[in-house]
């Protein structure tokens, strides 16, 4: 790998899940995050996509080391880039819509403090601008669930 320096900033790099039951009544998963920015806010499993990884991959690794869940894909909701989305510093988010039958067995793990589901119709607050991308996960799930 050839070093190169960069006159231009770079931001960083994230992947969030966004995952929906298919019941009459979806659910959503969330996890409590249990660190800071927004510590004890439920936000998406998520998380800094590695060098070594993909965005698709960062996602489901992020997915798995949060939650415990296992899958091997999602749908690209979009990216989010609002210039102060996290306080941390410029970061980009793509997010991913994952779609399953039924609530699965769930846990906190990693930085996650909890790992719960909860009906779309009465979510909690959530960090970040979590609440512009749930609003987009909605529209691709109705597209094509």
């Amino acid at each position: 790998m050839n070093n190169y320096c960069y006159k231009y900033p770079r931001p960083a790099v994230t992947a969030d899940c966004v995952v929906i039951t298919r019941e009459a009544a979806p659910q959503v998963l969330l996890i409590e995050r249990g660190n800071n920015p927004y510590k004890g806010y439920w936000a998406f499993p998520g998380g800094f996509m590695e060098m070594d990884e993909t965005i698709e991959q960062c996602a489901i690794r992020e997915l798995k080391e949060e939650t415990g869940m296992a899958v091997d894909n999602g749908i690209q909701i979009g990216c989010y880039s609002k210039i102060d989305r996290d306080p941390r510093g410029r970061t980009l988010t793509v997010a991913f819509l994952i779609i399953i039958d039924k609530p699965v067995k769930v846990e906190g793990f990693d930085d996650a403090a909890k790992a719960a589901w909860f009906p779309i119709s009465s979510l909690p607050k959530l960090a970040f601008d979590h609440d512009d991308i749930i609003a987009d996960a909605l529209k691709k799930y109705h597209e094509v669930k």
